[in-house]
């Protein structure tokens, strides 16, 4: 018991020695699994700077973005565990690309899970080439028409798919998928009129298309209505709560990093989060603060990656070729 007692003992001063230890002056790497310049990265520079000052070392930011963010999660999961390399990027790379064959990592054996950021909602919105309304309009176009209403998503086996076949097969009706490879072409054929909607994370060029009349939010996948958008109910108030799905985003390191650290990192992304001007900068993009425990943050992703997997199989998605 008393040997117990003491390897105990011994292992928590060592854990204790880790976590004051670090950082040192050498410069955290937080690698965004995004390109430089979008909303994801805008708010992971905005942390990079708080974090920089509350731990006294430079966070330096790295862009490296491809493979539906799974590029970037990589890079993280094949660094030295040494809580100067972390990421920042959607679930997705560890609850959806794992199921289409597309993950060069293991999502459970590679990567720890530090603690979420924020959820980015989805918006569904009507293009030129759409005469409905609301969602309940674009439902009945799509009884009336199989086939007719073109739906455009980032890609194949996207967020935005599931949402499209989770719609599907809760209302019974046949919708066109249109899969892009990103999201640059997809909103310039959008404000084109080349197919009738989409679905897109909300950031400001979203925002500045909506209010000039270019696009019409239908309807929007996250937690609540957006107070930038109160009028847009939620798929689970239209009746969809299996497709009011959103983007949740979140802080990642390479599994064996010392506990110490990734305690240390947890407790530090909270305080940065509970900032008035961090907050003001994700609400003010439609982005939902979040924050929380590893815990909390290992199991959302658990909880996601099953839903995924359950979706995926009933609907035959396949990934990318």
């Amino acid at each position: 018991m008393k040997k117990t007692i003491t390897g105990a003992l011994l292992i928590g001063a060592a854990t204790l020695a880790t976590a004051q230890a670090w950082p040192t002056a050498k410069p955290i790497r937080l690698v965004v699994a995004y390109p430089a310049g979008g909303v994801s990265d805008s708010v992971a520079r905005a942390l990079a700077d708080k974090l920089a000052v509350q731990l006294g070392t430079p966070v330096v930011i790295e862009n490296k973005a491809g493979a539906s963010g799974s590029l970037g999660v990589d890079a993280v999961a094949k660094a030295v565990p040494d809580g100067y390399t972390l990421g920042f990027a959607a679930v997705s790379p560890l609850a959806l690309n794992p199921h289409l064959g597309k993950s060069p990592f293991d999502p459970h054996k590679d990567i720890a899970p530090v603690v979420s950021v924020m959820y980015s909602p989805v918006l569904l919105l009507g293009t030129s080439a759409s005469k409905a309304g609301d969602f309940k309009e674009l439902i009945a176009t799509a009884q009336a028409r199989p086939g007719a209403v073109r739906w455009a998503t980032s890609g194949q086996a996207s967020l935005g798919h599931i949402m499209v076949e989770q719609i599907m097969g809760k209302s019974q009706v046949q919708i066109t998928h249109v899969p892009y490879k990103g999201g640059g072409q997809q909103m310039n054929d959008a404000l084109g009129g080349q197919f009738e909607v989409l679905s897109t994370n909300a950031g400001p060029a979203v925002l500045q298309h909506i209010k000039a009349g270019k696009l019409k939010p239908l309807a929007v996948g996250a937690p609540a209505r957006l107070d930038s958008l109160p009028q847009v109910p939620t798929l689970a108030e239209l009746g969809q709560p299996a497709a009011n799905l959103s983007s949740l985003f979140g802080i990642y390191a390479p599994a064996q990093t010392p506990a110490a650290v990734l305690e240390r990192i947890n407790t530090e992304v909270n305080k940065a989060l509970a900032l008035p001007d961090i907050r003001s900068k994700l609400e003010a993009t439609d982005n939902v603060p979040t924050g929380g425990t590893a815990a909390e943050f290992a199991r959302q992703i658990a909880q996601e990656s099953e839903s995924n997997a359950r979706i995926i199989r009933a609907a035959g998605i396949q990934g990318n070729q």
